[in-house]
């Protein structure tokens, strides 16, 4: 039988939702949807003494926070990631009775919990504002013939909360000039050249890079010159 990856350290109990059938080393059940290493055997959650306990999927925090709180056992539900190599949540197992307790928990303070949500959400929304805000007036700082609005654009797309791009990063809050200069390269490249059509066609992107680089540093370098001009 093939070996199970082993999962990470963690601290309490830690159930398994196998990637491949599996049947428990102890009584032959199987395949099992759930399963605990013992010693690297896997067990059924009846054989772990875990199969009075009740799934509860991932997604909602306080109600799994309150369920661990409200349960005396309890375990993290984890499956293996092929494609990111790692072990990652799934939800938890709790006490029935526990889960119901925290049920009640969260549905009576479900609306300062609302509340609370929709503030944050103004909260992130104006801090999200602030930043495009600057990162657009730094683009014009550093490239003045760059259109106002385009500007605004290249700003709005780095600094998406949750994209991942330059803008989310720390030198893109910082505002530092390697970052802006980065997003407002990669608006050139993408809406300026023929980058994306190379990329369809085949081209590595390092050689495709290559071949627009001339166009790239042209379209920045008028940016940057309209202020000379315009000292002029």
């Amino acid at each position: 039988m093939a070996q199970l990856a082993t999962p990470p350290a963690r601290t309490g109990l830690l159930v398994i939702q196998p990637l491949k059938r599996r049947r428990c080393a102890g009584c032959q059940a199987g395949p099992l949807q759930m399963l605990v290493l013992e010693d690297g055997a896997p067990r059924c959650l009846d054989c772990a003494d875990l199969g009075h306990l009740v799934f509860l999927p991932r997604g909602d925090t306080a109600l799994t926070r309150r369920s661990r709180e409200e349960s005396a056992l309890s375990a993290v539900v984890v499956r293996f990631n092929r494609r990111k190599s790692r072990y990652e949540r799934q939800g938890v197992l709790v006490e029935e009775a526990g889960l119901a307790r925290a049920e009640q928990r969260c549905l009576a303070d479900a609306e300062a919990r609302r509340r609370r949500r929709v503030r944050d959400a103004g909260r992130r929304a104006r801090e999200d504002a602030r930043l495009a805000e600057a990162f657009a007036a730094e683009i014009r700082r550093l490239f003045p013939g760059c259109p106002e609005a385009r500007a605004r654009d290249i700003a709005a797309h780095a600094s998406a909360r949750g994209s991942g791009r330059v803008g989310r990063s720390a030198a893109g809050r910082a505002l530092s000039e390697g970052a802006v200069i980065s997003a407002v390269v990669a608006s050139v490249r993408h809406l300026d050249t023929q980058y994306d059509q190379l990329l369809m066609s085949g081209v590595p992107r390092h050689e495709a890079r290559r071949r627009i680089a001339v166009a790239v540093e042209r379209t920045l370098r008028t940016w940057r010159e309209e202020e000379v001009a315009g000292v002029g």
